[in-house]
């Protein structure tokens, strides 16, 4: 056994040595087998490089090799996983045309030896590791394909790159370049048709000579920091497809000789400095796919001619200046899948035809000046994925299928005028992420189809006039972070079935009309950080189990909360404020009471009750006493009125009072001394409580202004009015927009009504012999004014009584659209009301009025 082993020690270096001699044999094998030495080879591509009896390299995996020779040609071992070093041996073939390593995770330098391949005409390797400074390849006159992008090169930009003059695709982007020019050698490079120069911290000027390389098809320099003018010389570059020259510092206007470039099919100048308009022989263009200019200070329109392309799939121009109306066929010949116009200044109709062709994914157009109606072909747009319609003047109702959308991620329907209710096929828009809905006219009951959406995770709703009571449903809602139902009129209990969404951690429901007590389950919420319930009318205690929150801000105040503060929410709590107006509340003992609250004892609770009973006395004293005064009342009213009508005023005098404030309800476009700039030409009625003034805003329609009479009386009714319309939205009800007082005058801004009032309908009618109100409009009156009664009857809480409702106080929008006006006289009731209300016993409306 002692001999075999010595035969094998024998034997194994002479096996060795004969490899050796037979690779020396074929030095390409030999340069093949070094250059695999250096590298490590995960995936074992190159498990069949080496030497075999057939003393060739042509089997191995990815080596081609010229038929007539059997010399090695090219070598493609392309996203093949590969790292380690360059071999300077792989620069030894003397017959190598392509060497293609792109992809893979190869690092160090590039040897200096690549310059001695005299043969290369393909050089690819991008997206790799590799660093340093390039060595010289200037003597590689046969290259054509020189791609380096994707490294760590460093060091200044190649200058001698201008010497490949047979270079017709060059790609050096994404390295490590230093700071400068462009090398004005590159223009010797007439035959390149594709050039990649991103991110190699070029500055100064474009270069002029780029358009003397009048093969170029592909031009990308974006994201460096080049600056000047895109020349008009850009016409002589007639093969271009492509131009990237996004992410630098490019000013002034767009040369409308980029209209001459009928082969472009992408277009990217975003986020420059570029000014001035679109040229309209831009719209010459019929070949452009994607087109984006966002981030810019382009201003004027969109040529029309847009409209007319029928290849265009992304289309980008947010944070711009541009006006006027947009196309209104872009979109409508073309397979829009992306389209983001938001930031900018558009007016008019919101566009109809930009999901077409049912493609369209992204719609981002927030922050403009659409108005009208949202198209009913966007309900039946199933692609959409994200609709951002939010800061815009839309308003009507939205078509039911928009709520349904099935691929939905994000619907934002934010501070805009739109009205009705949310659609129960809320439930079909599965994937949405985020309903932004808040400050519009919404109204209704929520929908227990929200539940159904279990990647919610952002429900914002607030300020608008829901009603009813909030969906037990949002409990099952895992994912939802933010819940913001305030400023609504929703009514009944908070449902425990809250606190089973565990990730929220912002929770708002104040300024509604919410009773009952605070859920004890609320201490479940461990992830929430901002509890906000005031302004509401909730009894109970505050329970101790949420001092186990993590609460930075919480907010109690003005409910009907008792009992003693849990000392946790006390000490985190930034002001006393948070639990202000809520009378029955107290603190355990005095040496907590930095914010000056009731301290908890018997004689406390004792005294809130002694005074409970000492106000339901007072009260019935006042009603007494206001009952006895009323007559006398009414018997000055009609004298110290009448006089009142006859005055006149000068509104010259008021648009020059020098203090005035103005308070909207709703979006507005016209400022206070604009509306205090009334004339009595433009008078177009009076009453009891004041004057009705025609306001004509320029190129802004028209609003109705009413001017109270200076009196006690009018000063209620004025509050009434405010306070009533103030916080209800109804679409047979008339919008209140904005009150403006000064120099001891309030003037209401309402919504003007071009077919004045029922009464005058009705009666101009029978003076002219015709049918104006034919048994239809009747109808649509009647039932109007039917659905708007009972949503104060009902929906509102407390239930409003308008308490003068009469022809003269329906108006007619220009679509015989009835509206109740005139809630001066309007009073509420409710237990509260019952308790607090001492005009409830005042006589109020129009003399002989009966309830409908």
């Amino acid at each position: 056994m002692a001999g075999y082993r010595s035969f094998l020690r024998l034997l194994v270096p002479f096996f060795l040595f004969s490899l050796t001699l037979a690779a020396a044999g074929n030095p390409e094998i030999l340069a093949l087998l070094q250059f695999k030495q250096q590298l490590v080879d995960p995936t074992r591509s190159m498990s069949s490089w080496i030497d075999g009896p057939s003393g060739s390299p042509c089997n191995f995996t990815g080596i081609s090799c010229d038929r007539i020779s059997g010399r090695v040609i090219g070598i493609s071992l392309e996203n093949r996983s590969l790292s380690g070093s360059l071999s300077p041996s792989i620069f030894r073939l003397p017959s190598l045309t392509v060497l293609n390593l792109g992809s893979n995770s190869i690092s160090g330098r590039v040897p200096a030896h690549a310059a001695n391949c005299s043969s290369l005409q393909t050089l690819n390797l991008s997206n790799n590791a590799l660093e340093g400074t390039l060595p010289d390849l200037s003597s590689l006159r046969d290259l054509r394909f020189l791609h380096l992008e994707g490294n760590s090169f460093s060091g200044e930009f190649p200058a001698w790159v201008g010497n490949l003059i047979s270079l017709t695709s060059l790609s050096l982007g994404k390295n490590r370049f230093s700071a400068g020019p462009i090398p004005e050698s590159l223009k010797s490079l007439g035959n390149l048709s594709d050039l990649y120069l991103a991110w190699c911290n070029f500055t100064g000027d474009l270069p002029r000579f780029i358009y003397q390389l009048k093969n170029l098809e592909s031009l990308d320099l974006s994201n460096n920091a080049l600056s000047g003018q895109i020349s008009s010389d850009v016409s002589n570059l007639r093969k271009l497809y492509k131009i990237e020259l996004y992410m630098n510092h490019i000013n002034g206007r767009l040369p409308p000789e980029l209209g001459n470039l009928t082969l472009l099919k992408e277009f990217d100048v975003s986020n420059n400095m570029l000014t001035g308009e679109l040229p309209e022989a831009m719209g010459q263009l019929s070949n452009i796919t994607v087109f984006q200019v966002h981030n810019n200070y382009l201003t004027g329109g969109i040529p029309v001619r847009f409209g007319q392309f029928r290849h265009l799939v992304g289309f980008s121009v947010y944070r711009n200046g541009f006006s006027g109306e947009f196309p209104p066929d872009l979109g409508r010949y073309s397979p829009l899948t992306s389209i983001d116009i938001s930031e900018n200044d558009f007016t008019g109709k919101f566009p109809r035809y930009l999901c077409q062709n049912s493609k369209l994914q992204f719609l981002p157009a927030l922050k403009n000046k659409f108005t009208g109606t949202l198209p009913e072909e966007y309900a039946y747009c199933k692609s959409l994925t994200r609709f951002r319609v939010s800061d815009n003047l839309l308003s009507g109702r939205i078509p039911d299928g928009l709520w349904g959308l099935p691929s939905a991620v994000i619907i934002d329907l934010s501070r805009n005028n739109f009205v009705g209710e949310m659609s129960p096929e809320i439930g079909l828009s599965v994937c949405l992420t985020e309903l932004l809905i808040d400050q519009n006219g919404f109204s209704g009951r929520l929908p227990p189809e929200i539940g159904q959406l279990l990647q919610l995770q952002k429900l914002i709703a607030n300020n608008n006039g829901f009603s009813g009571a909030v969906p037990s449903q949002i409990g099952g809602l895992q994912n939802l972070t933010s819940l913001h139902l305030q400023q609504n009129s929703l009514t009944g209990p908070i449902p425990p079935q809250l606190s089973k969404c565990s990730k929220l951690s912002v929770l708002n429901l104040a300024n509604n009309s919410l009773t009952g007590q605070i859920p004890l389950s609320f201490s479940e919420l461990v992830s929430l950080n901002s509890l906000n319930l005031s302004r509401n009318m909730l009894s109970g205690f505050i329970p101790d189990s949420l001092q186990s929150l993590k609460l930075s801000s919480f907010d109690f105040s003005y409910n009907y909360l008792c009992g003693k503060i849990p000392s946790t929410l006390l000490l985190t709590a930034l002001t006393g404020e948070a639990f202000a107006n809520n009378p029955c509340l107290c603190v355990d003992s005095q040496g907590q009471n930095e914010y000056h609250l009731h301290v908890c004892s018997p004689s406390f609770y004792h005294k809130h009750l002694a005074e409970k009973k000492l106000l339901v006395v007072w009260v019935v004293g006042v009603i007494f006493l206001l009952v006895s005064v009323a007559l006398l009342i009414l018997r000055y009213k009609k004298f110290y009125l009448m006089s009142l009508a006859e005055s006149e005023f000068d509104g010259d005098k008021l648009a020059n009072e020098l203090m005035w404030e103005m308070k909207c309800f709703r979006q507005t476009n016209f400022i206070a001394k604009e509306v205090c700039n009334l004339q009595e030409k433009n008078l177009i009625g009076s009453g009891a409580s004041g004057k009705v003034y025609r306001l004509d805003l320029k190129n802004r329609g028209s609003v109705a202004v009413k001017q109270f009479w200076r009196s006690p009386v009018s000063a209620e009714a004025s509050e009434t009015e405010l306070e009533v319309l103030g916080r209800i939205r109804h679409k047979n009800i008339i919008q209140l927009y904005a009150c403006v007082y000064g120099g001891g005058l309030n003037l209401l801004v309402f919504e003007f009504m071009e077919n004045g009032n029922l009464r005058d309908a009705l009666s101009h009618e029978r003076k002219k012999g015709r049918q104006g109100l034919d048994w239809r409009l009747r109808y649509k009156v009647a039932t109007g004014v039917a659905r708007a009664i009972a949503y104060l009857h009902n929906d509102c809480v407390p239930a409003i009584i308008h308490g003068d409702i009469k022809s003269t106080n329906i108006l007619l929008d220009g679509t015989y659209e009835p509206k109740i006006a005139d809630f001066g006289t309007a009073t509420t009731i409710g237990s509260l009301a019952e308790e607090n209300d001492s005009k409830g016993s005042d006589f109020v409306g129009t003399h002989g009025y009966m309830a409908p």
